[in-house]
């Protein structure tokens, strides 16, 4: 909505403007009538004089027009020149002025030797490249023989600039976005916010630092940037460093498009520096390019000639997330009877997610017919569920995402291990009351991560382990492909690690290190740095377990492997036993779903099969194959058959006993 005060402005421009073309083609006039030696009738010089006062005087704020020569540093002349290029716009005159001014009629239209001969306080550096009206693309210089004769043509957008009309110029759209501040921020954003604007009004134009948003809240980021724009009076552009330009010529005239634009429409830049592999363009961008500036990276900024101020943009806190949540869920809060801190302490959400969450949760129970009125009891379960679908963005594309379907009752282990499983899954779902509640949180972050190390040879149960507790949780469960973790060049396993438990740390995700041994292994004595740097890899990951706020499952073929200090950082450690004859009978009597015809199978023969789990799976799946093919149920036959093809592939010798009387 525009305000009256907005119209009187606009108008009061318009009228400043065409009183400053009224002296420029007054000017004109009277060197074309000199070039002719011809009469001339034009307003008096006072006439103009008075014109331009009282068009100035009448306005309620500084003129476009002045805003932008005080903002560039432009001279009369080049105030003038400027003009005159405006006026074949703006001044139907003009183009046959310019043409009676140079004495041809093809030149209709300005140059440089026109203007240096007409205009008054005329000067030579004002056409040079690192001149205002040329270095900031004020006028474009179009095909000529020479440089003075060459047409001029001021740029779009600084005329659309000086009738009252800003706009992002063309050449800015499709890399930079608008971003529009949030009505309010959380307590701890706001006080970032504040900083941002306090070091900004403290700081001369000049010198001002490129402020460093560092922190793993990227949507927070921008939010605390836009609004500390927004309390400043001006607008945040986003640029991401990825469409920064790697060529020179093309970045150096990106920086001065946004230069300009943060003249023209009061401004900031914010580089999003996260996510990409090369950051070189986009510090050069930052480190060249003068005006509000911010950055967002999780990597330390490092700039050579100019300054950076760093601010810490994390996840709101717990007691900010509580409040975020009430807020967006409005009346129907109620419904959660008091539980939304086992929401908060599950999933760590910015204010961007939580609202996104809740928009679509509440609109789905609308369209589901569910009132706010009226109680809805899944809302919580599709909160949930909401929220799991929101942390996997960045986590699918750093880890292979399992959907789990197995359940406690397809879990075969002695008792013991069944129930330290049991135990992992109530301290995942007791977390808040122990933590926040009872106290132990407040002892310190160290150890509060949950992790299990699953042991065992292969098959007996360990993957599946993890599904059945993921399934219990209704946790997404990622297992972790470790050809992609590590890396042989220094620091790059670090640098994994984080990105992957930082992903990770938005939905409490479970984590699966499938045959963690190749990572975790004994710490080496330091003999190189090689050694050294490995050592460091290990402490590292050590670190982000302990503070990890979800599950992460490690699992080993080999336990003796794995380092004594590692081992005792981890809170569980679950041996998965190879079956015994008992554990064997019982994992083929689940082994086929309801579905399955089955015919005369006996369990007792073939449990006598001496393989774990995982190998059972294979041959009764294979049996099951080989029944479908003859479309008959499956028998002993089919069994023997796929149990021979399964020892062949394992390079294991059947012995006779343990398939007697099988046929």
């Amino acid at each position: 909505m525009i305000t009256a005060d907005a119209n009187n402005w606009a108008e009061a421009n318009q009228r400043y403007l065409m009183a400053r073309l009224a002296v420029v083609r007054a000017v004109l006039q009277r060197h074309a009538a000199r070039s002719q030696d011809t009469p001339v009738s034009q307003p008096s010089e006072r006439e103009l004089e008075d014109n331009l006062r009282q068009a100035k005087e009448a306005m309620p704020a500084p003129a476009a027009l002045d805003t932008l020569c005080a903002a560039f540093g432009l001279s009369p002349f080049e105030r003038d020149l400027l003009l005159l290029t405006a006026g074949m716009d703006l001044d139907s005159s003009f183009p046959s002025l310019c043409a009676s001014a140079q004495g041809h009629q093809q030149r209709a239209c300005p140059t440089f030797s026109l203007a240096l001969a007409a205009l008054p306080d005329a000067h030579w550096s004002a056409i040079t490249p690192a001149a205002p009206l040329r270095h900031w693309r004020l006028v474009e210089v179009g095909l000529g023989d020479t440089l003075t004769t060459s047409p001029l043509r001021i740029d779009e957008c600084v005329l659309h600039f000086l009738t009252g009309i800003s706009y992002l110029d063309e050449r800015l759209q499709g890399l930079v976005d608008l971003e529009p501040a949030p009505a309010d921020l959380p307590p701890s954003h706001h006080r970032s916010a504040e900083r941002i604007a306090g070091i900004w009004a403290q700081t001369a134009p000049g010198s001002l630092p490129v402020v460093h948003l560092a922190g793993d809240e990227i949507a927070g980021k921008r939010a605390v940037a836009a609004f500390a724009c927004a309390s400043t009076g001006m607008q945040l552009r986003v640029l991401r460093a990825a469409d920064v330009p790697s060529n020179a010529a093309e970045r150096e005239a990106l920086s001065r498009f946004c230069e300009r634009d943060g003249v023209l429409n009061r401004s900031a830049v914010l580089v999003e520096c996260d996510e990409v592999e090369n950051r070189r363009p986009a510090l050069s961008f930052l480190e060249h390019t003068r005006g509000f500036l911010l950055a967002a990276s999780r990597e330390p900024v490092r700039l050579c000639q100019r300054r950076t101020a760093r601010l810490e943009i994390n996840k709101p806190s717990a007691a900010e997330q509580h409040q975020l949540w009430q807020e967006a869920l409005g009346p129907v809060t109620s419904q959660f009877d008091g539980k939304l801190g086992t929401l908060v302490s599950q999933f760590d959400l910015g204010m961007e997610e939580i609202s996104n969450a809740c928009a679509v949760v509440l609109a789905t129970g609308k369209d589901h017919g569910s009132g706010m009125k009226n109680a809805d009891p899944q809302l919580a379960v599709r909160l949930w569920d909401a929220c799991r679908i929101n942390s996997r963005t960045r986590l699918d594309d750093l880890a292979q995402r399992i959907e789990p379907i197995a359940e406690w009752s397809d879990l075969v282990l002695p008792a013991s291990q069944h129930q330290t499983l049991r135990d992992i899954a109530g301290q995942v779902c007791q977390r808040t009351r122990v933590y926040e509640e009872w106290g132990f949180a407040s002892k310190g972050a160290r150890g509060l991560g949950i992790s299990a190390l699953f042991a065992g040879a292969s098959g007996t149960g360990k993957t599946m382990a993890a599904e059945v507790l993921a399934r219990e949780l209704r946790l997404d469960l990622y297992r972790i492909d470790l050809s992609q973790v590590v890396s042989k060049y220094i620091g790059e396993t670090e640098k994994n690690l984080r990105r992957l438990f930082d992903a990770a740390e938005a939905g409490g995700a479970v984590l699966l290190f499938d045959e963690a041994d190749a990572l975790f292994g004994k710490r080496s004595e330091v003999k190189d740095s090689h050694d050294r740097y490995a050592n460091i890899e290990i402490s590292y990951l050590l670190q982000r377990m302990e503070s990890y706020r979800g599950l992460a499952i490690l699992t080993t073929n080999m336990k003796s492997v794995l380092d004594a200090a590692f081992l005792r950082r981890i809170r569980f450690i679950v041996q998965f036993p190879f079956p015994d004859t008992g554990l064997r009978a019982e994992i083929w009597q689940h082994i086929f779903p309801a579905e399955t015809p089955v015919e005369n199978l006996d369990v007792q023969k073939l449990a006598r099969l001496n393989v774990a789990g995982g190998n059972i799976r294979n041959i009764a799946m294979h049996a099951a194959f080989l029944a479908a093919q003859t479309n008959e149920p499956v028998r002993m036959w089919h069994l023997l058959r796929a149990t021979r093809s399964e020892y062949a592939k394992i390079e294991k010798q059947l012995s006779e006993s343990e398939v007697r009387d099988w046929v």
